[in-house]
Protein backbone atom coordinates (compact mmCIF):
# COMPACT_ATOMS: atom_id res chain seq x y z
CA UNK A 1 0.00 0.00 0.00
CA UNK A 2 1.63 3.23 -1.15
CA UNK A 3 0.55 6.84 -0.53
CA UNK A 4 -2.81 5.78 0.86
CA UNK A 5 -5.35 8.57 1.01
CA UNK A 6 -8.85 7.88 2.27
CA UNK A 7 -11.72 9.62 0.49
CA UNK A 8 -13.45 10.83 3.64
CA UNK A 9 -15.76 13.22 1.81
CA UNK A 10 -17.08 10.36 -0.34
CA UNK A 11 -18.03 8.45 2.80
CA UNK A 12 -19.39 11.26 4.96
CA UNK A 13 -21.66 12.73 2.31
CA UNK A 14 -23.68 9.50 2.33
CA UNK A 15 -24.74 9.77 6.00
CA UNK A 16 -27.49 12.32 6.71
CA UNK A 17 -27.12 11.72 10.48
CA UNK A 18 -23.76 13.50 10.43
CA UNK A 19 -25.57 16.85 10.10
CA UNK A 20 -26.91 16.51 13.65
CA UNK A 21 -25.76 18.93 16.37
CA UNK A 22 -25.84 18.79 20.18
CA UNK A 23 -25.56 21.95 22.27
CA UNK A 24 -23.97 23.68 19.30
CA UNK A 25 -21.44 20.90 18.76
CA UNK A 26 -21.46 18.77 15.60
CA UNK A 27 -22.42 15.23 16.55
CA UNK A 28 -19.56 12.73 16.54
CA UNK A 29 -20.87 9.18 16.27
CA UNK A 30 -18.19 7.27 18.15
CA UNK A 31 -20.58 4.44 18.99
CA UNK A 32 -19.85 2.22 15.99
CA UNK A 33 -19.52 -1.06 17.94
CA UNK A 34 -23.08 -0.59 19.16
CA UNK A 35 -24.26 -0.12 15.58
CA UNK A 36 -23.06 2.15 12.79
CA UNK A 37 -25.01 4.92 11.15
CA UNK A 38 -26.82 4.00 7.94
CA UNK A 39 -26.10 5.52 4.51
CA UNK A 40 -28.86 6.81 2.24
CA UNK A 41 -28.44 3.92 -0.20
CA UNK A 42 -29.41 1.36 2.44
CA UNK A 43 -32.52 3.25 3.53
CA UNK A 44 -33.50 3.80 -0.10
CA UNK A 45 -33.14 0.09 -0.86
CA UNK A 46 -35.40 -0.84 2.05
CA UNK A 47 -37.93 1.78 0.96
CA UNK A 48 -37.79 0.57 -2.65
CA UNK A 49 -38.53 -2.97 -1.55
CA UNK A 50 -41.48 -1.92 0.61
CA UNK A 51 -42.87 0.48 -2.00
CA UNK A 52 -42.60 -1.71 -5.08
CA UNK A 53 -41.79 -5.37 -4.29
CA UNK A 54 -43.40 -6.10 -0.93
CA UNK A 55 -44.93 -9.58 -0.90
CA UNK A 56 -44.69 -12.92 0.84
CA UNK A 57 -42.51 -15.59 -0.70
CA UNK A 58 -43.19 -18.30 -3.27
CA UNK A 59 -46.17 -16.66 -4.97
CA UNK A 60 -46.70 -16.74 -8.73
CA UNK A 61 -47.53 -13.05 -9.09
CA UNK A 62 -44.95 -10.43 -10.01
CA UNK A 63 -44.22 -8.80 -6.65
CA UNK A 64 -43.73 -12.18 -4.95
CA UNK A 65 -41.42 -13.30 -7.75
CA UNK A 66 -39.48 -10.03 -7.42
CA UNK A 67 -39.38 -10.38 -3.65
CA UNK A 68 -37.93 -13.89 -3.86
CA UNK A 69 -35.34 -12.69 -6.37
CA UNK A 70 -34.39 -9.78 -4.10
CA UNK A 71 -34.05 -12.10 -1.12
CA UNK A 72 -31.78 -14.51 -2.97
CA UNK A 73 -29.73 -11.57 -4.29
CA UNK A 74 -29.21 -10.52 -0.68
CA UNK A 75 -27.82 -13.96 0.11
CA UNK A 76 -25.48 -13.65 -2.87
CA UNK A 77 -24.27 -10.25 -1.60
CA UNK A 78 -23.59 -11.59 1.88
CA UNK A 79 -21.90 -14.62 0.35
CA UNK A 80 -19.44 -12.24 -1.31
CA UNK A 81 -19.00 -10.50 2.05
CA UNK A 82 -18.18 -13.81 3.77
CA UNK A 83 -16.58 -15.69 0.85
CA UNK A 84 -19.03 -18.57 0.70
CA UNK A 85 -21.98 -19.82 -1.35
CA UNK A 86 -25.38 -18.14 -1.22
CA UNK A 87 -26.95 -21.39 -0.01
CA UNK A 88 -24.73 -21.16 3.09
CA UNK A 89 -26.22 -17.79 4.17
CA UNK A 90 -29.28 -17.55 6.42
CA UNK A 91 -30.95 -14.49 7.92
CA UNK A 92 -32.62 -14.09 11.31
CA UNK A 93 -33.86 -11.48 13.75
CA UNK A 94 -30.42 -10.97 15.33
CA UNK A 95 -27.13 -12.73 15.89
CA UNK A 96 -28.21 -13.69 19.40
CA UNK A 97 -31.43 -15.18 18.02
CA UNK A 98 -29.53 -17.06 15.33
CA UNK A 99 -27.11 -18.41 17.90
CA UNK A 100 -29.87 -19.59 20.27
CA UNK A 101 -31.58 -21.39 17.39
CA UNK A 102 -28.26 -22.90 16.34
CA UNK A 103 -27.56 -24.05 19.90
CA UNK A 104 -30.88 -25.86 20.14
CA UNK A 105 -30.43 -27.28 16.66
CA UNK A 106 -27.11 -28.77 17.74
CA UNK A 107 -28.81 -30.05 20.89
CA UNK A 108 -31.29 -31.90 18.67
CA UNK A 109 -28.53 -33.21 16.44
CA UNK A 110 -25.21 -33.96 18.09
CA UNK A 111 -25.32 -33.19 21.81
CA UNK A 112 -26.18 -35.47 24.70
CA UNK A 113 -25.85 -35.20 28.50
CA UNK A 114 -22.21 -35.24 29.54
CA UNK A 115 -20.94 -33.63 26.34
CA UNK A 116 -18.83 -30.48 26.64
CA UNK A 117 -18.93 -27.06 25.00
CA UNK A 118 -16.04 -24.61 25.22
CA UNK A 119 -16.76 -20.88 25.29
CA UNK A 120 -14.48 -17.99 26.32
CA UNK A 121 -14.17 -15.32 28.97
CA UNK A 122 -13.78 -12.60 26.35
CA UNK A 123 -17.05 -13.21 24.53
CA UNK A 124 -20.21 -11.14 24.27
CA UNK A 125 -23.18 -12.89 25.90
CA UNK A 126 -24.60 -13.43 22.42
CA UNK A 127 -21.98 -16.17 22.11
CA UNK A 128 -22.03 -17.30 25.75
CA UNK A 129 -25.65 -17.37 26.89
CA UNK A 130 -26.99 -19.68 24.13
CA UNK A 131 -24.43 -22.34 25.06
CA UNK A 132 -24.76 -21.80 28.82
CA UNK A 133 -28.50 -22.40 28.45
CA UNK A 134 -27.71 -25.96 27.40
CA UNK A 135 -26.42 -26.68 30.90
CA UNK A 136 -30.10 -27.29 31.73
CA UNK A 137 -29.90 -30.32 29.43
CA UNK A 138 -26.82 -31.86 31.03
CA UNK A 139 -24.22 -30.23 28.81
CA UNK A 140 -21.00 -29.16 30.55
CA UNK A 141 -19.61 -25.70 29.76
CA UNK A 142 -15.92 -24.83 29.97
CA UNK A 143 -14.35 -21.38 29.57
CA UNK A 144 -11.10 -20.45 27.83
CA UNK A 145 -9.27 -18.23 30.30
CA UNK A 146 -8.50 -14.61 29.43
CA UNK A 147 -5.21 -13.08 30.53
CA UNK A 148 -6.37 -10.09 32.64
CA UNK A 149 -3.20 -8.13 31.84
CA UNK A 150 -3.02 -8.59 28.06
CA UNK A 151 -6.72 -9.21 27.29
CA UNK A 152 -5.68 -12.18 25.13
CA UNK A 153 -7.11 -15.71 25.28
CA UNK A 154 -4.84 -18.33 26.85
CA UNK A 155 -4.41 -20.99 24.16
CA UNK A 156 -2.59 -23.32 26.55
CA UNK A 157 -5.63 -23.21 28.81
CA UNK A 158 -7.80 -23.95 25.76
CA UNK A 159 -5.62 -26.89 24.80
CA UNK A 160 -5.92 -28.32 28.31
CA UNK A 161 -9.72 -28.17 28.15
CA UNK A 162 -10.17 -29.87 24.77
CA UNK A 163 -11.09 -33.54 25.01
CA UNK A 164 -12.99 -36.24 23.16
CA UNK A 165 -16.08 -34.97 25.00
CA UNK A 166 -15.78 -31.52 23.39
CA UNK A 167 -18.56 -31.22 20.81
CA UNK A 168 -18.75 -27.46 20.22
CA UNK A 169 -16.21 -24.63 20.47
CA UNK A 170 -17.79 -21.17 20.33
CA UNK A 171 -15.31 -18.30 20.15
CA UNK A 172 -15.28 -14.56 19.64
CA UNK A 173 -13.18 -13.24 16.73
CA UNK A 174 -12.87 -9.66 18.01
CA UNK A 175 -13.81 -8.33 21.43
CA UNK A 176 -16.34 -5.52 21.56
CA UNK A 177 -14.86 -4.55 24.95
CA UNK A 178 -11.10 -4.40 24.31
CA UNK A 179 -10.83 -4.75 20.52
CA UNK A 180 -8.65 -7.88 20.87
CA UNK A 181 -8.62 -9.99 17.70
CA UNK A 182 -8.25 -13.66 18.61
CA UNK A 183 -6.45 -16.32 16.60
CA UNK A 184 -9.62 -18.13 15.58
CA UNK A 185 -7.94 -20.04 12.78
CA UNK A 186 -5.75 -21.86 15.29
CA UNK A 187 -8.66 -22.32 17.69
CA UNK A 188 -10.79 -23.82 14.91
CA UNK A 189 -8.03 -26.15 13.74
CA UNK A 190 -7.54 -27.46 17.26
CA UNK A 191 -11.30 -27.90 17.71
CA UNK A 192 -11.62 -29.87 14.49
CA UNK A 193 -8.70 -32.08 15.49
CA UNK A 194 -10.72 -32.92 18.60
CA UNK A 195 -13.82 -33.63 16.49
CA UNK A 196 -15.75 -30.53 17.59
CA UNK A 197 -18.02 -28.18 15.63
CA UNK A 198 -16.97 -24.52 15.64
CA UNK A 199 -19.01 -21.33 15.95
CA UNK A 200 -17.38 -17.92 15.43
CA UNK A 201 -18.92 -14.69 16.68
CA UNK A 202 -17.78 -12.12 14.11
CA UNK A 203 -20.27 -9.41 15.09
CA UNK A 204 -17.62 -6.93 16.19
CA UNK A 205 -15.01 -8.16 13.73
CA UNK A 206 -17.08 -7.79 10.57
CA UNK A 207 -16.55 -4.07 9.89
CA UNK A 208 -12.87 -4.04 10.83
CA UNK A 209 -11.35 -6.94 8.88
CA UNK A 210 -12.50 -8.89 5.84
CA UNK A 211 -14.07 -12.26 6.60
CA UNK A 212 -13.08 -15.42 4.74
CA UNK A 213 -14.99 -18.34 6.20
CA UNK A 214 -13.25 -20.79 3.88
CA UNK A 215 -9.83 -19.66 5.06
CA UNK A 216 -10.60 -20.07 8.76
CA UNK A 217 -12.64 -23.23 8.00
CA UNK A 218 -15.34 -22.63 10.61
CA UNK A 219 -18.58 -24.59 10.62
CA UNK A 220 -20.72 -21.61 11.61
CA UNK A 221 -20.23 -17.86 11.84
CA UNK A 222 -22.57 -15.12 12.98
CA UNK A 223 -22.56 -11.40 12.27
CA UNK A 224 -25.05 -8.54 12.24
CA UNK A 225 -25.77 -6.18 9.36
CA UNK A 226 -26.37 -3.18 11.62
CA UNK A 227 -22.72 -3.31 12.68
CA UNK A 228 -21.66 -2.63 9.08
CA UNK A 229 -24.07 0.08 7.86
CA UNK A 230 -27.15 -2.11 7.45
CA UNK A 231 -30.46 -2.63 9.27
CA UNK A 232 -31.03 -4.79 12.36
CA UNK A 233 -30.67 -8.24 10.84
CA UNK A 234 -28.67 -11.27 11.94
CA UNK A 235 -26.58 -13.17 9.40
CA UNK A 236 -25.63 -16.84 9.85
CA UNK A 237 -23.05 -18.68 7.79
CA UNK A 238 -23.48 -22.46 7.90
CA UNK A 239 -20.88 -24.59 6.12
CA UNK A 240 -22.93 -26.76 3.77
CA UNK A 241 -21.42 -30.10 4.75
CA UNK A 242 -22.07 -29.37 8.44
CA UNK A 243 -25.37 -27.57 8.12
CA UNK A 244 -26.94 -30.32 6.04
CA UNK A 245 -26.54 -32.72 8.99
CA UNK A 246 -28.23 -30.47 11.56
CA UNK A 247 -31.82 -30.82 12.73
CA UNK A 248 -32.76 -27.19 13.09
CA UNK A 249 -35.39 -25.35 15.12
CA UNK A 250 -38.04 -23.97 12.78
CA UNK A 251 -41.53 -24.43 11.41
CA UNK A 252 -41.85 -28.01 10.07
CA UNK A 253 -38.44 -28.87 11.49
CA UNK A 254 -38.38 -32.51 10.43
CA UNK A 255 -39.11 -32.26 6.72
CA UNK A 256 -35.45 -32.33 5.56
CA UNK A 257 -35.63 -28.69 4.48
CA UNK A 258 -32.74 -27.69 2.24
CA UNK A 259 -29.96 -25.24 3.01
CA UNK A 260 -30.17 -22.37 3.82
CA UNK A 261 -33.92 -22.33 4.54
CA UNK A 262 -33.61 -24.87 7.34
CA UNK A 263 -31.88 -22.19 9.46
CA UNK A 264 -34.71 -19.67 9.02
CA UNK A 265 -37.73 -20.14 11.29
CA UNK A 266 -40.43 -18.77 9.00
CA UNK A 267 -41.21 -15.80 6.76
CA UNK A 268 -38.10 -13.60 6.84
CA UNK A 269 -37.74 -9.81 6.99
CA UNK A 270 -37.16 -9.51 3.26
CA UNK A 271 -36.94 -5.71 3.29
CA UNK A 272 -34.11 -5.91 5.84
CA UNK A 273 -32.30 -8.47 3.72
CA UNK A 274 -32.46 -6.00 0.84
CA UNK A 275 -30.98 -3.37 3.15
CA UNK A 276 -28.19 -5.72 4.23
CA UNK A 277 -27.31 -6.31 0.58
CA UNK A 278 -27.18 -2.54 0.05
CA UNK A 279 -24.79 -2.27 3.01
CA UNK A 280 -22.46 -4.74 1.30
CA UNK A 281 -22.70 -2.67 -1.88
CA UNK A 282 -21.84 0.45 0.13
CA UNK A 283 -18.67 -1.22 1.41
CA UNK A 284 -17.90 -2.35 -2.16
CA UNK A 285 -18.31 1.29 -3.20
CA UNK A 286 -15.64 2.30 -0.71
CA UNK A 287 -13.53 -0.49 -2.19
CA UNK A 288 -13.97 0.85 -5.69
CA UNK A 289 -12.72 4.25 -4.51
CA UNK A 290 -9.59 2.74 -2.95
CA UNK A 291 -8.73 -0.57 -4.66
CA UNK A 292 -5.71 0.97 -6.39
CA UNK A 293 -3.98 1.13 -2.99
CA UNK A 294 -4.29 -2.60 -2.32
CA UNK A 295 -3.36 -4.32 -5.57
CA UNK A 296 -1.08 -6.84 -3.86
CA UNK A 297 -3.63 -7.78 -1.17
CA UNK A 298 -6.40 -8.10 -3.76
CA UNK A 299 -4.46 -10.39 -6.08
CA UNK A 300 -6.63 -13.25 -7.30
CA UNK A 301 -9.90 -11.63 -6.24
CA UNK A 302 -12.53 -10.41 -8.69
CA UNK A 303 -16.00 -8.94 -8.87
CA UNK A 304 -17.89 -7.79 -5.80
CA UNK A 305 -15.73 -9.91 -3.47
CA UNK A 306 -12.65 -7.98 -4.59
CA UNK A 307 -14.35 -4.64 -3.93
CA UNK A 308 -15.70 -5.73 -0.55
CA UNK A 309 -12.22 -6.76 0.60
CA UNK A 310 -10.79 -3.51 -0.76
CA UNK A 311 -13.44 -1.55 1.10
CA UNK A 312 -12.73 -3.24 4.42
CA UNK A 313 -8.98 -2.79 3.94
CA UNK A 314 -9.47 0.91 3.19
CA UNK A 315 -11.61 1.31 6.32
CA UNK A 316 -8.95 -0.43 8.42
CA UNK A 317 -6.13 1.65 6.93
CA UNK A 318 -8.03 4.85 7.69
CA UNK A 319 -9.25 4.00 11.19
CA UNK A 320 -6.16 2.41 12.71
CA UNK A 321 -4.00 5.58 12.92
CA UNK A 322 -6.92 7.40 14.54
CA UNK A 323 -7.38 4.56 17.02
CA UNK A 324 -3.67 4.51 17.84
CA UNK A 325 -3.78 8.25 18.47
CA UNK A 326 -6.67 7.69 20.85
CA UNK A 327 -4.90 4.87 22.69
CA UNK A 328 -1.64 6.76 23.17
CA UNK A 329 -3.07 10.18 24.05
CA UNK A 330 -5.77 8.88 26.38
CA UNK A 331 -3.21 6.69 28.17
CA UNK A 332 -1.08 9.81 28.73
CA UNK A 333 -3.86 11.55 30.70
CA UNK A 334 -3.41 11.27 34.45
CA UNK A 335 -6.01 8.92 35.94
CA UNK A 336 -7.00 7.30 32.63
CA UNK A 337 -6.45 3.57 32.09
CA UNK A 338 -6.79 2.21 28.55
CA UNK A 339 -7.78 -1.45 28.19
CA UNK A 340 -6.02 -2.58 25.02
CA UNK A 341 -3.89 -5.61 24.16
CA UNK A 342 -0.13 -5.21 23.53
CA UNK A 343 1.10 -3.58 20.34
CA UNK A 344 1.95 -6.91 18.69
CA UNK A 345 -1.60 -8.24 19.15
CA UNK A 346 -4.04 -7.43 16.32
CA UNK A 347 -6.95 -5.27 17.40
CA UNK A 348 -9.89 -3.32 16.01
CA UNK A 349 -10.27 0.45 16.15
CA UNK A 350 -12.21 0.18 19.41
CA UNK A 351 -10.67 1.91 22.41
CA UNK A 352 -11.97 1.41 25.95
CA UNK A 353 -10.88 3.16 29.13
CA UNK A 354 -11.75 4.09 32.70
CA UNK A 355 -11.10 7.23 34.72
CA UNK A 356 -9.81 6.80 38.25
CA UNK A 357 -12.33 8.00 40.82
CA UNK A 358 -15.16 8.37 38.30
CA UNK A 359 -18.07 6.27 37.18
CA UNK A 360 -17.89 5.49 33.47
CA UNK A 361 -21.49 6.58 33.00
CA UNK A 362 -20.61 10.06 34.29
CA UNK A 363 -17.74 10.28 31.81
CA UNK A 364 -19.99 9.20 28.95
CA UNK A 365 -22.64 11.77 29.93
CA UNK A 366 -19.99 14.51 30.01
CA UNK A 367 -18.87 13.59 26.52
CA UNK A 368 -22.46 13.35 25.28
CA UNK A 369 -23.12 16.94 26.30
CA UNK A 370 -20.32 17.90 23.94
CA UNK A 371 -21.81 15.96 21.07
CA UNK A 372 -19.44 13.00 21.50
CA UNK A 373 -21.46 9.78 21.42
CA UNK A 374 -19.67 6.97 23.27
CA UNK A 375 -20.86 3.89 25.14
CA UNK A 376 -20.37 2.98 28.77
CA UNK A 377 -20.98 -0.19 30.77
CA UNK A 378 -20.29 -3.82 29.86
CA UNK A 379 -21.86 -3.89 26.34
CA UNK A 380 -23.02 -7.46 27.14
CA UNK A 381 -19.37 -8.51 27.34
CA UNK A 382 -20.43 -9.18 30.90
CA UNK A 383 -17.88 -11.76 31.95
CA UNK A 384 -14.75 -9.91 30.87
CA UNK A 385 -15.89 -6.51 32.17
CA UNK A 386 -17.43 -7.59 35.46
CA UNK A 387 -15.68 -10.85 36.36
CA UNK A 388 -12.21 -10.56 34.81
CA UNK A 389 -11.60 -6.81 34.93
CA UNK A 390 -13.75 -6.32 38.08
CA UNK A 391 -15.25 -3.04 36.88
CA UNK A 392 -18.82 -3.42 38.12
CA UNK A 393 -18.40 -0.82 40.85
CA UNK A 394 -16.96 1.68 38.41
CA UNK A 395 -19.78 1.32 35.92
CA UNK A 396 -17.75 -0.74 33.48
CA UNK A 397 -15.80 0.81 30.63
CA UNK A 398 -16.09 3.91 28.49
CA UNK A 399 -15.91 2.70 24.89
CA UNK A 400 -15.01 4.66 21.77
CA UNK A 401 -15.52 2.79 18.52
CA UNK A 402 -14.53 4.22 15.18
CA UNK A 403 -16.26 4.03 11.83
CA UNK A 404 -15.01 5.39 8.48
CA UNK A 405 -17.13 8.53 8.79
CA UNK A 406 -15.25 9.67 11.91
CA UNK A 407 -12.66 12.43 11.59
CA UNK A 408 -9.39 13.39 13.22
CA UNK A 409 -11.07 16.53 14.51
CA UNK A 410 -13.58 14.34 16.36
CA UNK A 411 -10.70 12.40 17.90
CA UNK A 412 -9.05 15.66 19.01
CA UNK A 413 -12.34 16.87 20.51
CA UNK A 414 -12.72 13.59 22.38
CA UNK A 415 -9.21 13.71 23.84
CA UNK A 416 -9.73 17.30 24.99
CA UNK A 417 -13.11 16.46 26.51
CA UNK A 418 -11.62 13.55 28.50
CA UNK A 419 -8.87 15.87 29.74
CA UNK A 420 -11.51 18.40 30.80
CA UNK A 421 -13.53 15.71 32.56
CA UNK A 422 -10.48 14.52 34.47
CA UNK A 423 -9.51 18.09 35.40
CA UNK A 424 -12.98 18.60 36.84
CA UNK A 425 -12.48 15.71 39.25
CA UNK A 426 -9.57 17.39 41.03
Amino acid sequence: MQDFKFNLDYVREQFPALSKTVNGYPAAFLDGPGGTQVPRSVVEKINEYLYYHNANSHGVFITSVQSDASYWAAKEALADFLNCEAREVAFGASSSTNNFLLAFGLLRSILKPGDEIIITEIDHEGNRSPWRTLEDFGIKIKNIRLDPDTYVLDLEDYKSKLSDRTKVVAVNWASNATGTISDVKTIIRMAHEAGAVTVVDAVHYALHRSIDVKDIDTDFLICSAYKFFGPHLGVLYAKAETGEKIKTVRVIADDNTDMPWKFETGTPAMELAAGAAAAVEFIAGIGKEHEQFFEKELSGLSGRRRLVVAGIKAIEAYEEPLAEKLRSELAAIEGVKVYSPPKDVPKTSTVSFTVKGANSNDAARFLAERGLFVWDGDFYAIHIVNEVLKLTGQGGLVRIGLAPYNTEDEIDRTIKAVKDFCAGLK
